[in-house]
């Protein structure tokens, strides 16, 4: 396996939860509307630092959509999906688009509130 370059976006970001990865700016942020199996998702125009996933049709909420999940660069980790095609003319504004899902990512303001907790003891069992 070959090296891995990310991007790094400057300013305010999305991450990966599992391993902090750069995946999307505030800015691309269309919806916090959406929801997923594990709970509330984001749709951005755009998203940095993935790996998509085959192509398979899914029943969303919203109708059958093309999509194909999303995956942390770095880590692996399932962090959403992008709809490719949607059958819907309704819905034909997600085309293009990602959605990430809350619980896969973190916002740069949740990281400067996470408190470390040293569980260590100071003292050495003699």
């Amino acid at each position: 396996m070959g090296r891995i370059f990310t991007v790094e976006l400057e300013g305010r970001s999305y991450r990966c939860r599992f391993c902090r990865t750069h995946l999307a700016l505030p800015d691309d942020l269309i919806s916090k509307s959406f929801h997923c199996r594990r709970g509330k998702a984001y749709l951005f125009n755009r998203s940095v630092n993935i790996s998509m996933g085959p192509l398979e049709e899914r029943m969303m909420l919203s109708g059958m959509h093309t999509v194909a999940d999303i995956f942390c660069c770095c880590c692996g980790q399932n962090v959403g999906w992008k709809y490719e095609s949607a059958h819907e003319k309704a819905q034909k504004y997600k085309e293009g688009k990602y959605v990430l899902e809350r619980g896969r990512i973190v916002d740069e303001i949740d990281l400067s509130t996470e408190v470390y907790i040293d569980t260590r003891s100071d003292t050495e069992d003699s």
